[in-house]
């Protein structure tokens, strides 16, 4: 890299980025940012977020082995006269589709199967890129990161619809829908996710 394509970033500059209201402060040379404080908010200061790999990784095997849970277990019960019928979701996407109601299949196709598995494996393929240095197609990740941040506020979609029809679809001794075994592990794996996504350092790929 010749030096007309040097950038110099804020730790360069001998600056650190509050984690809590986002102010950049100048850090001290004789003080650890460990013992720095925001001047904003009155949190302290790290030049990254303190075990963030580790959390990291954590979240997101968890997230991983309760995928096999979620999608192999039935995640709604319908009771129907007495019948009681559990399906899994990949029962109801394919009952969509043969019903013809092909935009409905895949939205819960899209939201329970394909977004969950994209940013389990988008987060695995950044975490690898630190731990193996791995310096190409670096904003290409950055992008697979900043996509993973925005669509985690819509991956509770499949429980969202299984509540609403809980109370839509509530005649007693008639037909009742209720969330099955799978709900808890499909819940976990949204919120390991999210959660994932929020103590991972974007900045450490950069680092790395």
């Amino acid at each position: 890299m010749n030096s007309s394509t040097m950038t110099t970033t804020a730790r360069d500059a001998n600056l650190v980025l509050c984690h809590d209201c986002r102010k950049l402060t100048p850090r001290q040379p004789e003080a650890s940012t460990d013992e720095a404080v925001c001047p904003r908010c009155g949190a302290t200061l790290h030049l990254r977020k303190p075990g963030s790999l580790n959390r990291t990784w954590a979240l997101v095997l968890t997230a991983l082995i309760l995928t096999f849970p979620a999608n192999i277990l039935p995640i709604m019960n319908v009771n129907y006269l007495g019948n009681a019928e559990a399906s899994t979701i990949m029962d109801g996407i394919i009952y969509f589709f043969q019903e013809g109601s092909y935009g409905i299949g895949m939205v819960i196709l899209t939201a329970s199967i394909l977004v969950p598995c994209f940013k389990i494996i988008g987060l695995i393929l950044i975490l690898l890129s630190i731990h193996f240095r791995w310096d190409s197609w670096m904003r290409h990740k950055a992008l697979i990161f900043r996509i993973i941040e925005f669509i985690g506020r819509w991956s509770m979609l499949d429980i969202f619809v299984i509540a609403l029809l809980q109370v839509l679809v509530n005649f007693t001794n008639i037909t009742t829908i209720t969330a099955d075994i799978a709900a808890p592990y499909f819940v976990g794996v949204v919120i390991s996710t999210m959660f994932a996504a929020i103590t991972f350092d974007p900045r450490l790929l950069w680092d790395a």
